[in-house]
């Protein structure tokens, strides 16, 4: 469990958050993932899912953020997060969007 919630320190909520990661690792195709995430998420936050990934997307390919805030008409601090989780070189949404484009894109 790491720190990044910290407002959230609970047991209840880390008991419950660990709980949610088992899930998701235990849903063995694309039909189960869909269904879990159309009951545990709302449309608006299944929409706020995709959106971010739309934005690292975007950013990992080299797009600005005032291009991307224009065309996707989000604020640019939406878009700001996205660009720093992007700069770690460590980072988790990083190492997959260079597996996605097998590196030929470079950040």
């Amino acid at each position: 469990m790491d720190d990044r919630f910290e407002g959230n320190r609970d047991e209840e909520f880390k008991r419950a958050r660990e709980e949610i990661i088992d899930l998701l690792v235990s849903v063995n195709s694309r039909e189960e993932m869909d269904s879990l995430i159309v009951d545990l998420l709302t449309e608006r936050e299944i929409k706020d899912v995709v959106d971010r990934y739309l934005i690292f997307d975007d950013l990992y390919r080299g797009k600005s953020q005032r291009k991307i805030a224009s065309e996707r008409n989000m604020s640019l601090c939406r878009i700001t997060r996205g660009s720093r989780m992007l700069k770690k070189p460590d980072g988790f949404m990083r190492r997959l969007l260079k597996a996605k484009y097998e590196d030929h894109i470079h950040i």
